[in-house]
Protein backbone atom coordinates (compact mmCIF):
# COMPACT_ATOMS: atom_id res chain seq x y z
CA UNK A 1 0.00 0.00 0.00
CA UNK A 2 1.57 3.43 -1.33
CA UNK A 3 -0.28 6.13 1.64
CA UNK A 4 2.25 8.55 0.19
CA UNK A 5 0.22 8.69 -3.02
CA UNK A 6 -1.69 11.74 -4.08
CA UNK A 7 -5.19 11.40 -5.07
CA UNK A 8 -7.23 14.65 -6.33
CA UNK A 9 -10.34 14.42 -5.10
CA UNK A 10 -13.28 14.72 -6.93
CA UNK A 11 -16.14 17.16 -7.49
CA UNK A 12 -18.67 15.42 -5.14
CA UNK A 13 -15.89 15.40 -2.73
CA UNK A 14 -15.18 19.31 -2.88
CA UNK A 15 -18.75 19.86 -2.84
CA UNK A 16 -19.48 17.88 0.00
CA UNK A 17 -16.29 20.01 2.00
CA UNK A 18 -18.24 22.89 0.94
CA UNK A 19 -21.11 21.99 2.51
CA UNK A 20 -20.28 20.73 5.76
CA UNK A 21 -17.77 23.56 6.78
CA UNK A 22 -20.77 25.12 8.66
CA UNK A 23 -21.99 22.96 11.54
CA UNK A 24 -19.26 20.52 11.12
CA UNK A 25 -18.67 16.53 12.46
CA UNK A 26 -15.45 15.69 14.36
CA UNK A 27 -14.99 12.37 14.84
CA UNK A 28 -12.32 11.58 17.45
CA UNK A 29 -10.04 8.94 17.66
CA UNK A 30 -7.28 7.76 19.99
CA UNK A 31 -3.86 7.31 18.03
CA UNK A 32 -2.43 5.04 20.01
CA UNK A 33 -5.23 2.27 20.30
CA UNK A 34 -5.88 2.78 16.71
CA UNK A 35 -1.73 1.71 15.99
CA UNK A 36 -1.80 -0.99 18.78
CA UNK A 37 -4.67 -2.78 16.81
CA UNK A 38 -2.69 -2.23 13.52
CA UNK A 39 0.46 -3.82 15.03
CA UNK A 40 -1.33 -6.59 16.54
CA UNK A 41 -2.84 -7.05 12.55
CA UNK A 42 0.52 -6.72 10.75
CA UNK A 43 3.16 -8.28 13.02
CA UNK A 44 4.82 -5.45 13.79
CA UNK A 45 4.98 -2.43 15.28
CA UNK A 46 2.55 0.24 13.38
CA UNK A 47 2.86 3.79 12.19
CA UNK A 48 0.82 6.66 10.92
CA UNK A 49 1.69 5.53 7.72
CA UNK A 50 0.00 1.88 8.01
CA UNK A 51 -3.13 3.55 8.91
CA UNK A 52 -5.29 2.57 5.27
CA UNK A 53 -6.43 5.15 3.38
CA UNK A 54 -10.02 3.10 3.00
CA UNK A 55 -10.35 4.52 6.44
CA UNK A 56 -10.23 7.76 5.85
CA UNK A 57 -12.02 7.61 3.08
CA UNK A 58 -14.86 5.85 5.02
CA UNK A 59 -14.85 9.50 7.46
CA UNK A 60 -15.09 11.19 4.58
CA UNK A 61 -17.90 9.03 2.92
CA UNK A 62 -19.93 9.17 6.71
CA UNK A 63 -19.99 13.35 6.40
CA UNK A 64 -17.24 14.39 8.57
CA UNK A 65 -15.05 17.23 8.70
CA UNK A 66 -12.54 17.24 11.33
CA UNK A 67 -10.75 14.12 12.52
CA UNK A 68 -9.49 14.79 15.89
CA UNK A 69 -6.23 12.49 16.66
CA UNK A 70 -5.91 12.04 20.17
CA UNK A 71 -2.49 11.81 21.60
CA UNK A 72 0.03 11.75 18.63
CA UNK A 73 2.38 14.04 20.51
CA UNK A 74 6.18 12.50 22.36
CA UNK A 75 5.50 11.50 26.32
CA UNK A 76 8.33 10.10 28.87
CA UNK A 77 9.51 7.44 30.58
CA UNK A 78 8.85 9.49 34.27
CA UNK A 79 4.91 10.03 32.99
CA UNK A 80 4.53 6.43 32.19
CA UNK A 81 6.40 5.23 35.84
CA UNK A 82 4.07 7.17 37.70
CA UNK A 83 0.98 5.78 35.70
CA UNK A 84 1.97 2.64 36.30
CA UNK A 85 2.62 3.27 40.45
CA UNK A 86 0.14 5.26 41.26
CA UNK A 87 -1.94 4.29 44.17
CA UNK A 88 -5.40 3.55 42.94
CA UNK A 89 -4.93 4.31 38.97
CA UNK A 90 -3.66 0.91 37.88
CA UNK A 91 -6.42 -0.64 39.84
CA UNK A 92 -8.80 1.43 37.92
CA UNK A 93 -7.46 0.70 34.39
CA UNK A 94 -7.59 -3.16 35.40
CA UNK A 95 -11.25 -2.20 35.88
CA UNK A 96 -11.90 -2.05 32.53
CA UNK A 97 -9.05 -3.97 31.11
CA UNK A 98 -8.66 -7.46 33.86
CA UNK A 99 -5.68 -9.03 31.79
CA UNK A 100 -3.54 -5.06 31.48
CA UNK A 101 0.20 -5.98 31.84
CA UNK A 102 2.32 -2.93 32.41
CA UNK A 103 3.08 -2.99 28.91
CA UNK A 104 -0.62 -1.47 28.09
CA UNK A 105 0.22 1.74 30.25
CA UNK A 106 1.43 4.50 28.45
CA UNK A 107 1.35 7.67 30.31
CA UNK A 108 -0.72 9.90 30.00
CA UNK A 109 -1.19 11.79 26.41
CA UNK A 110 -1.60 14.56 27.87
CA UNK A 111 2.01 14.69 30.08
CA UNK A 112 3.89 15.49 26.52
CA UNK A 113 7.66 15.95 26.60
CA UNK A 114 7.73 17.79 23.17
CA UNK A 115 5.69 18.93 20.25
CA UNK A 116 6.63 15.69 17.92
CA UNK A 117 5.44 13.26 16.92
CA UNK A 118 5.74 9.94 19.51
CA UNK A 119 8.54 8.06 17.99
CA UNK A 120 6.87 4.93 18.05
CA UNK A 121 4.37 6.58 15.91
CA UNK A 122 6.41 6.87 13.00
CA UNK A 123 8.94 9.59 11.79
CA UNK A 124 7.73 13.21 12.06
CA UNK A 125 7.11 13.71 8.21
CA UNK A 126 4.26 10.79 8.71
CA UNK A 127 2.48 13.31 10.63
CA UNK A 128 2.65 15.84 7.67
CA UNK A 129 2.03 12.97 5.75
CA UNK A 130 -0.81 12.22 8.10
CA UNK A 131 -2.52 16.03 7.31
CA UNK A 132 -1.75 15.50 3.45
CA UNK A 133 -4.06 12.35 3.32
CA UNK A 134 -6.92 13.62 5.16
CA UNK A 135 -6.78 17.44 3.29
CA UNK A 136 -7.06 15.03 0.25
CA UNK A 137 -10.36 13.95 1.04
CA UNK A 138 -11.90 17.13 2.32
CA UNK A 139 -10.79 16.11 5.99
CA UNK A 140 -8.94 18.38 8.38
CA UNK A 141 -6.71 17.44 10.61
CA UNK A 142 -7.52 18.24 14.32
CA UNK A 143 -4.43 17.63 17.24
CA UNK A 144 -3.92 18.21 21.21
CA UNK A 145 -2.46 21.85 22.82
CA UNK A 146 -1.90 21.37 26.64
CA UNK A 147 -1.50 25.03 27.06
CA UNK A 148 -1.48 24.49 31.25
CA UNK A 149 1.50 22.43 31.61
CA UNK A 150 4.26 19.84 30.53
CA UNK A 151 5.44 16.31 31.86
CA UNK A 152 7.80 16.18 34.55
CA UNK A 153 10.70 14.98 32.63
CA UNK A 154 9.74 18.23 29.67
CA UNK A 155 13.41 19.73 28.19
CA UNK A 156 12.07 23.30 29.40
CA UNK A 157 12.74 21.63 33.04
CA UNK A 158 16.22 21.69 33.06
CA UNK A 159 16.80 24.28 30.06
CA UNK A 160 14.47 27.05 31.46
CA UNK A 161 12.89 26.33 35.14
CA UNK A 162 11.94 29.94 35.15
CA UNK A 163 9.34 29.12 32.35
CA UNK A 164 7.57 26.83 35.74
CA UNK A 165 5.47 27.94 38.86
CA UNK A 166 7.82 27.16 41.50
CA UNK A 167 7.52 27.34 45.33
CA UNK A 168 9.17 26.48 48.85
CA UNK A 169 9.45 23.98 51.32
CA UNK A 170 6.32 25.43 53.32
CA UNK A 171 4.33 24.74 49.99
CA UNK A 172 5.68 21.47 50.28
CA UNK A 173 5.10 20.77 53.62
CA UNK A 174 1.49 21.96 53.49
CA UNK A 175 0.64 20.18 49.94
CA UNK A 176 2.72 17.25 49.10
CA UNK A 177 0.49 16.24 46.41
CA UNK A 178 0.75 19.70 44.77
CA UNK A 179 4.64 19.80 44.92
CA UNK A 180 7.50 18.14 43.58
CA UNK A 181 10.71 18.31 44.31
CA UNK A 182 13.46 17.82 41.16
CA UNK A 183 17.12 18.98 42.31
CA UNK A 184 17.45 21.72 44.31
CA UNK A 185 13.83 23.52 43.17
CA UNK A 186 10.67 22.94 44.19
CA UNK A 187 8.39 22.95 41.50
CA UNK A 188 4.25 22.94 41.33
CA UNK A 189 2.16 20.25 39.67
CA UNK A 190 -0.29 21.12 36.87
CA UNK A 191 -4.07 21.35 38.20
CA UNK A 192 -7.26 22.49 38.27
CA UNK A 193 -7.89 24.59 41.52
CA UNK A 194 -10.72 22.72 42.47
CA UNK A 195 -8.62 19.28 42.63
CA UNK A 196 -4.88 18.03 43.53
CA UNK A 197 -2.16 18.41 41.16
CA UNK A 198 -1.70 16.02 38.22
CA UNK A 199 1.30 14.07 39.39
CA UNK A 200 2.71 13.55 35.86
CA UNK A 201 2.86 17.32 34.86
CA UNK A 202 4.85 20.54 36.46
CA UNK A 203 2.35 23.93 35.59
CA UNK A 204 3.87 26.54 33.65
CA UNK A 205 3.96 29.87 34.77
CA UNK A 206 2.40 32.75 31.89
CA UNK A 207 3.49 35.10 34.03
CA UNK A 208 7.19 34.96 32.92
CA UNK A 209 6.88 37.25 29.25
CA UNK A 210 9.85 34.56 28.06
CA UNK A 211 7.66 31.50 28.48
CA UNK A 212 4.40 33.44 26.41
CA UNK A 213 6.80 34.22 24.06
CA UNK A 214 8.00 30.32 24.08
CA UNK A 215 4.67 28.74 24.02
CA UNK A 216 3.52 31.27 21.24
CA UNK A 217 6.65 29.42 18.67
CA UNK A 218 5.31 25.71 20.02
CA UNK A 219 1.93 26.77 19.21
CA UNK A 220 2.97 28.11 15.74
CA UNK A 221 5.27 25.11 15.25
CA UNK A 222 1.96 22.81 15.78
CA UNK A 223 -0.60 25.02 13.62
CA UNK A 224 1.79 23.81 10.76
CA UNK A 225 1.26 20.39 11.16
CA UNK A 226 -2.58 21.10 11.51
CA UNK A 227 -6.21 22.24 10.42
CA UNK A 228 -6.86 22.89 14.48
CA UNK A 229 -6.10 22.54 17.80
CA UNK A 230 -8.29 21.08 20.50
CA UNK A 231 -6.63 23.22 23.30
CA UNK A 232 -7.01 21.23 26.63
CA UNK A 233 -8.18 22.76 29.67
CA UNK A 234 -8.30 25.88 28.11
CA UNK A 235 -9.99 28.54 31.04
CA UNK A 236 -7.21 27.73 33.68
CA UNK A 237 -4.77 30.13 31.54
CA UNK A 238 -7.43 32.51 32.14
CA UNK A 239 -5.65 35.55 34.00
CA UNK A 240 -8.64 35.36 37.02
CA UNK A 241 -7.98 31.85 37.08
CA UNK A 242 -4.67 31.58 37.26
CA UNK A 243 -4.71 34.39 39.31
CA UNK A 244 -6.51 32.94 41.97
CA UNK A 245 -4.82 29.68 41.52
CA UNK A 246 -0.83 30.75 41.41
CA UNK A 247 -1.41 34.11 42.90
CA UNK A 248 0.20 35.31 39.88
CA UNK A 249 -0.96 38.17 37.60
CA UNK A 250 -1.03 37.57 33.91
CA UNK A 251 -1.89 39.13 30.71
CA UNK A 252 -4.74 37.20 28.58
CA UNK A 253 -2.63 35.05 26.10
CA UNK A 254 -5.35 33.67 24.19
CA UNK A 255 -6.24 36.60 21.66
CA UNK A 256 -2.73 37.06 20.47
CA UNK A 257 -1.94 33.24 20.55
CA UNK A 258 -4.77 32.22 18.08
CA UNK A 259 -4.47 35.81 16.06
CA UNK A 260 -0.85 34.72 15.83
CA UNK A 261 -1.85 31.26 14.35
CA UNK A 262 -5.22 32.78 12.25
CA UNK A 263 -2.66 35.21 10.75
CA UNK A 264 -0.96 32.52 8.68
CA UNK A 265 -3.34 29.73 8.45
CA UNK A 266 -6.46 30.56 6.98
CA UNK A 267 -9.50 28.75 7.99
CA UNK A 268 -7.42 27.70 11.35
CA UNK A 269 -9.90 26.32 14.19
CA UNK A 270 -9.29 26.61 17.68
CA UNK A 271 -11.87 24.24 19.97
CA UNK A 272 -11.56 24.83 24.01
CA UNK A 273 -11.95 22.20 26.13
CA UNK A 274 -13.97 24.68 29.04
CA UNK A 275 -15.80 24.13 31.93
CA UNK A 276 -17.42 26.51 34.68
CA UNK A 277 -19.76 28.38 32.93
CA UNK A 278 -16.43 30.20 30.81
CA UNK A 279 -17.72 29.44 27.52
CA UNK A 280 -18.83 32.49 26.24
CA UNK A 281 -15.68 33.95 27.54
CA UNK A 282 -13.42 32.01 25.65
CA UNK A 283 -15.66 32.96 22.45
CA UNK A 284 -14.89 35.81 22.82
CA UNK A 285 -11.83 36.13 23.24
CA UNK A 286 -11.35 34.22 19.62
CA UNK A 287 -11.89 30.19 19.84
CA UNK A 288 -13.78 29.08 17.22
CA UNK A 289 -15.64 26.37 19.42
CA UNK A 290 -16.27 25.42 23.38
CA UNK A 291 -17.05 22.28 25.09
CA UNK A 292 -21.21 22.45 25.69
CA UNK A 293 -20.67 20.12 28.63
CA UNK A 294 -23.66 22.19 30.46
CA UNK A 295 -26.10 20.66 27.74
CA UNK A 296 -24.08 17.08 28.57
CA UNK A 297 -24.77 17.38 32.33
CA UNK A 298 -28.87 17.93 31.74
CA UNK A 299 -29.09 15.31 29.76
CA UNK A 300 -28.03 13.15 31.87
CA UNK A 301 -29.78 15.01 34.48
CA UNK A 302 -33.29 14.04 32.57
CA UNK A 303 -34.29 17.25 33.06
CA UNK A 304 -36.40 18.12 29.57
CA UNK A 305 -37.25 22.11 30.88
CA UNK A 306 -33.65 22.64 31.37
CA UNK A 307 -32.20 20.55 28.25
CA UNK A 308 -34.80 23.34 26.05
CA UNK A 309 -34.21 26.29 28.05
CA UNK A 310 -30.30 25.64 27.11
CA UNK A 311 -31.69 25.81 23.86
CA UNK A 312 -32.86 29.48 24.03
CA UNK A 313 -29.58 30.65 24.19
CA UNK A 314 -27.68 33.06 21.40
CA UNK A 315 -27.35 31.47 17.93
CA UNK A 316 -23.98 32.89 18.01
CA UNK A 317 -23.38 31.23 20.98
CA UNK A 318 -24.81 28.11 20.01
CA UNK A 319 -23.17 27.92 16.66
CA UNK A 320 -19.50 28.08 18.45
CA UNK A 321 -20.37 25.36 20.54
CA UNK A 322 -18.99 21.25 20.36
CA UNK A 323 -21.60 19.15 21.24
CA UNK A 324 -20.85 15.48 22.70
CA UNK A 325 -22.46 12.62 24.80
CA UNK A 326 -18.90 11.19 25.07
CA UNK A 327 -15.14 12.05 24.44
CA UNK A 328 -12.27 10.56 26.48
CA UNK A 329 -13.12 12.39 29.61
CA UNK A 330 -16.31 11.27 29.75
CA UNK A 331 -17.52 7.95 30.26
CA UNK A 332 -19.26 5.96 27.84
CA UNK A 333 -23.01 7.18 26.26
CA UNK A 334 -24.01 3.92 26.01
CA UNK A 335 -22.85 2.79 29.74
CA UNK A 336 -24.33 6.26 30.41
CA UNK A 337 -28.12 6.00 29.24
CA UNK A 338 -30.21 3.19 28.31
CA UNK A 339 -30.59 2.57 24.12
CA UNK A 340 -33.61 4.64 24.13
CA UNK A 341 -32.58 7.37 25.89
CA UNK A 342 -29.26 7.32 24.52
CA UNK A 343 -31.17 7.78 21.29
CA UNK A 344 -32.75 10.63 22.50
CA UNK A 345 -30.22 12.30 23.90
CA UNK A 346 -28.04 11.98 20.53
CA UNK A 347 -30.89 13.31 18.50
CA UNK A 348 -31.04 16.57 20.90
CA UNK A 349 -27.13 16.93 20.63
CA UNK A 350 -26.56 16.51 16.72
CA UNK A 351 -29.46 17.90 15.24
CA UNK A 352 -28.33 21.01 17.48
CA UNK A 353 -26.55 24.36 16.22
CA UNK A 354 -22.40 24.24 16.51
CA UNK A 355 -20.17 21.23 16.01
CA UNK A 356 -21.12 17.75 16.26
CA UNK A 357 -18.73 15.89 18.66
CA UNK A 358 -18.47 12.28 18.56
CA UNK A 359 -15.75 9.42 19.17
CA UNK A 360 -14.85 6.01 18.46
CA UNK A 361 -16.24 3.49 19.90
CA UNK A 362 -19.54 5.29 20.47
CA UNK A 363 -21.15 4.12 17.17
CA UNK A 364 -20.57 0.88 18.39
CA UNK A 365 -22.09 1.02 21.93
CA UNK A 366 -19.43 0.42 23.57
CA UNK A 367 -19.30 0.90 27.79
CA UNK A 368 -15.81 1.28 28.83
CA UNK A 369 -13.59 4.17 28.58
CA UNK A 370 -10.43 3.87 27.21
CA UNK A 371 -8.01 5.84 29.68
CA UNK A 372 -5.77 8.43 28.27
CA UNK A 373 -2.92 6.46 30.27
CA UNK A 374 -3.27 3.33 28.02
CA UNK A 375 -2.79 2.13 24.59
CA UNK A 376 -4.84 -0.52 24.26
CA UNK A 377 -8.74 -0.88 24.77
CA UNK A 378 -11.19 -3.25 26.49
CA UNK A 379 -12.50 -6.22 24.74
CA UNK A 380 -16.32 -5.64 24.00
CA UNK A 381 -18.97 -6.84 21.59
CA UNK A 382 -20.78 -4.75 19.20
CA UNK A 383 -24.30 -3.15 20.12
CA UNK A 384 -25.88 -3.60 16.64
CA UNK A 385 -28.93 -1.45 17.87
CA UNK A 386 -26.96 1.60 18.35
CA UNK A 387 -24.49 0.76 15.55
CA UNK A 388 -27.53 0.89 13.15
CA UNK A 389 -28.64 4.12 15.08
CA UNK A 390 -25.97 5.79 14.26
CA UNK A 391 -25.52 4.81 10.96
CA UNK A 392 -29.23 6.44 10.25
CA UNK A 393 -28.26 9.18 12.63
CA UNK A 394 -24.99 9.69 10.08
CA UNK A 395 -26.83 9.56 6.94
CA UNK A 396 -28.93 12.38 8.36
CA UNK A 397 -26.62 14.39 9.22
CA UNK A 398 -25.03 14.33 5.41
CA UNK A 399 -28.04 16.45 4.96
CA UNK A 400 -26.91 20.10 3.29
CA UNK A 401 -29.77 21.91 5.37
CA UNK A 402 -28.38 20.60 8.40
CA UNK A 403 -25.27 22.25 7.87
CA UNK A 404 -26.02 25.45 5.99
CA UNK A 405 -29.58 25.97 6.78
CA UNK A 406 -31.37 28.13 9.83
CA UNK A 407 -31.92 26.17 13.25
CA UNK A 408 -35.16 26.95 15.35
CA UNK A 409 -36.07 25.92 18.32
CA UNK A 410 -40.06 25.02 17.45
CA UNK A 411 -43.20 25.79 20.37
CA UNK A 412 -44.35 22.54 21.36
CA UNK A 413 -48.03 23.16 22.96
CA UNK A 414 -50.56 21.44 25.25
CA UNK A 415 -52.66 18.65 23.04
CA UNK A 416 -55.58 19.62 26.08
CA UNK A 417 -56.07 21.80 28.44
CA UNK A 418 -55.05 19.65 31.46
CA UNK A 419 -52.16 17.19 29.96
CA UNK A 420 -48.82 18.50 31.27
CA UNK A 421 -46.81 16.34 29.15
CA UNK A 422 -46.31 18.70 26.27
CA UNK A 423 -43.42 19.51 28.57
CA UNK A 424 -41.35 16.46 27.60
CA UNK A 425 -41.14 17.56 23.79
CA UNK A 426 -38.50 19.21 22.48
CA UNK A 427 -38.41 19.68 18.55
CA UNK A 428 -36.53 21.75 16.21
CA UNK A 429 -36.69 22.67 12.67
CA UNK A 430 -33.64 22.96 9.99
CA UNK A 431 -34.39 25.18 7.00
CA UNK A 432 -33.10 26.69 4.00
CA UNK A 433 -30.77 29.62 5.33
CA UNK A 434 -30.90 32.89 2.89
CA UNK A 435 -27.37 31.87 1.71
CA UNK A 436 -28.34 28.37 0.55
CA UNK A 437 -27.12 26.97 -2.81
CA UNK A 438 -29.82 24.77 -3.90
CA UNK A 439 -27.63 23.53 -6.91
CA UNK A 440 -24.58 22.74 -4.36
CA UNK A 441 -27.39 20.71 -2.43
CA UNK A 442 -28.65 18.92 -5.49
CA UNK A 443 -25.29 17.75 -6.51
CA UNK A 444 -25.13 15.83 -3.21
CA UNK A 445 -28.12 13.98 -3.93
CA UNK A 446 -30.70 16.26 -2.29
CA UNK A 447 -33.91 16.04 -4.23
CA UNK A 448 -35.19 18.23 -2.12
CA UNK A 449 -33.24 20.95 -0.77
CA UNK A 450 -35.98 23.38 -0.02
CA UNK A 451 -37.45 21.06 2.40
CA UNK A 452 -37.34 21.76 5.90
CA UNK A 453 -36.03 19.13 8.38
CA UNK A 454 -38.17 18.48 11.69
CA UNK A 455 -36.77 16.80 14.45
CA UNK A 456 -39.08 16.01 17.46
CA UNK A 457 -38.06 14.10 20.76
CA UNK A 458 -39.83 13.03 23.82
CA UNK A 459 -37.31 13.42 26.11
CA UNK A 460 -39.53 11.47 28.84
CA UNK A 461 -39.75 8.12 30.12
CA UNK A 462 -43.14 8.28 30.01
CA UNK A 463 -45.86 8.63 26.94
CA UNK A 464 -45.82 12.16 25.75
CA UNK A 465 -48.84 14.14 23.49
CA UNK A 466 -48.17 17.74 22.55
CA UNK A 467 -48.93 19.82 18.91
CA UNK A 468 -45.41 21.20 17.54
CA UNK A 469 -46.27 24.43 16.10
CA UNK A 470 -43.90 24.63 12.55
CA UNK A 471 -43.82 27.82 10.91
CA UNK A 472 -41.24 27.83 8.84
CA UNK A 473 -39.91 30.90 6.20
CA UNK A 474 -40.49 30.57 2.98
CA UNK A 475 -42.45 27.48 3.22
CA UNK A 476 -45.93 27.34 1.07
CA UNK A 477 -48.78 26.92 3.05
CA UNK A 478 -49.70 23.65 1.33
CA UNK A 479 -46.78 21.90 2.62
CA UNK A 480 -47.95 19.73 5.29
CA UNK A 481 -47.18 16.07 6.85
CA UNK A 482 -48.17 14.13 3.91
CA UNK A 483 -45.23 15.61 1.61
CA UNK A 484 -42.60 14.23 4.49
CA UNK A 485 -40.84 11.10 5.16
CA UNK A 486 -39.63 9.87 8.90
CA UNK A 487 -36.16 9.62 8.05
CA UNK A 488 -35.44 8.36 11.45
CA UNK A 489 -37.85 7.09 14.53
CA UNK A 490 -37.66 4.92 17.81
CA UNK A 491 -40.44 2.68 16.72
CA UNK A 492 -43.51 1.99 14.72
CA UNK A 493 -45.29 2.94 17.72
CA UNK A 494 -45.75 6.78 16.83
CA UNK A 495 -49.18 8.62 16.18
CA UNK A 496 -49.15 11.73 13.61
CA UNK A 497 -51.87 14.21 12.99
CA UNK A 498 -52.45 17.31 10.69
CA UNK A 499 -53.59 19.88 12.37
CA UNK A 500 -52.84 22.99 10.25
CA UNK A 501 -50.12 24.15 7.86
CA UNK A 502 -48.47 25.19 11.29
CA UNK A 503 -48.24 22.34 13.29
CA UNK A 504 -49.25 18.98 13.79
CA UNK A 505 -50.38 16.45 16.88
CA UNK A 506 -47.75 14.33 18.12
CA UNK A 507 -48.08 10.93 20.25
CA UNK A 508 -44.97 9.72 21.14
CA UNK A 509 -43.73 6.87 23.85
CA UNK A 510 -41.12 7.02 26.36
CA UNK A 511 -38.21 7.99 24.63
CA UNK A 512 -39.66 8.25 21.38
CA UNK A 513 -38.04 10.42 18.67
CA UNK A 514 -38.77 10.96 14.46
CA UNK A 515 -36.50 12.82 12.26
CA UNK A 516 -39.13 14.27 9.08
CA UNK A 517 -37.22 15.21 5.84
Amino acid sequence: MNTKQKVQPSQKTLDRIKVLQKNPTLYQVNARVWLTELSRELGRRATLDDIPDTAFDGFAEMGFTWIYFLSVWQTGEAGRKISINHPGWKEGFKADIPDLTDEDICGSGFAITDYELHNNFGKPEELVRLKQRLNERGLKLMLDLVPNHTAIDHHWVKSYPEFYIQADESSLNNAPQNFLRIGNGIFAHGRDPYFDGWPDTLQLNYGNPAFREAMFAEINKIAALSDGLRCDMAMLILPDVFSRTWGVDIQHFWPEAISNVKKKHHGFAFMAEVYWDREWDLQQLGFDYTYDKRLYDRLRQNETRTVREHFWADPDYQQHSARFLENHDEPRAAGVFANEQHKAASLLTFFSQGLRFLHQGQFEGFRKRVSVHVQRKPKEEIDQDIQSFYSSLLDCLKLPVVHEGEWKLLECTRAWEDNWTADCFIAFAWTKGDNADSSEADSLGNSSADKPVYVVVNYSPHQAQCYVNVTPPGIAPSLGLKDFDIRMSSSADLKFLELTENGFFVDFPAWGYAVLT
